[in-house]
């Protein structure tokens, strides 16, 4: 029986990104196959790309901090947006006294 293993930059991912990154894979990589296969243009999945690129390094440059890494994560998803997701960094990093 084979343990599975989940890199913690993946646990971070949406179901929708774990989608893409399979499709990406089985296409060898080619936006324009991907592009084709969701019926929207080259620049849509580059833009789809990018934002599943700085999730992940989101996702590494915080892991020892959780509760950055939950704010980084909202801003990028369009949940909340940069600014207030700087105000609560901010004064969360104010609190623990960085």
């Amino acid at each position: 029986m084979a343990i599975e293993v989940v890199p913690d930059w993946m646990k971070n991912l949406e179901d929708e990104d774990v989608v893409f990154i399979k499709s990406f894979v089985m296409a060898s990589g080619s936006l324009k196959e991907i592009a084709k296969q969701y019926e929207v243009s080259y620049p849509t999945v580059r833009i789809r790309l990018d934002s599943l690129i700085q999730k992940i390094q989101l996702s590494e440059q915080t892991e020892n901090e959780p509760y950055i890494a939950i704010i980084k994560r909202l801003a990028v998803s369009d949940k909340i947006d940069f600014d207030t997701a700087k105000v609560l960094i901010s004064e969360y990093k104010k609190i623990i006294g960085e």
